[in-house]
């Protein structure tokens, strides 16, 4: 009778011992229509490059979710843009040296640039997927001039 006690004292103290889960009060509540924009805002700058994001940027105020995916896509184009415009550089550069000694290398820094323009359609569409379900997204090498 005495062992009893002591097994239902340690069930009792294991009970009052065990940490209540976490639960999750802040996460914010994204309508539906957040989402669309925020899927037109990446599809836009898929088709219409900077444009679309800047005008969301500007107009969507109030919408906390549309702002900050608008930065994103907005951060986005400006990075590529700049990279895209160096590279192009850089291939001129190379090709042009690379042709004087021997013309095949000169092919080499073209596929590279051939290559880098499709991180613009996949990260766009990266974007639209993320934010069609309601999901942060940011673009992993970013150059965040927006804040």
């Amino acid at each position: 009778m005495n062992n009893e006690n002591k097994t239902n004292d340690a069930i009792k103290l294991s009970k009052e011992n065990t940490p209540m889960p976490i639960q999750n009060t802040t996460a914010p509540v994204i309508s539906q229509d957040s989402k669309n924009m925020a899927l037109i805002n990446w599809l836009g700058c898929l088709f219409f490059g900077f444009i679309p994001p800047l005008v969301l940027f500007l107009t969507q105020k109030d919408d906390a979710y549309v702002q900050q995916q608008s930065k994103e896509a907005l951060n986005w184009s400006i990075t590529f843009f700049i990279g895209y415009l160096c590279l192009w550089i850089a291939v001129m550069v190379l090709g042009f040296i690379l042709g004087m000694v021997f013309a095949p290398l000169a092919v080499i820094p073209m596929i590279i640039f051939i290559l880098s323009g499709f991180l613009h359609p996949i990260f766009c569409i990266m974007g639209a997927v993320k934010c069609s379900s309601g999901q942060d997204f940011k673009v992993p090498f970013n150059i965040r001039l927006i804040k």
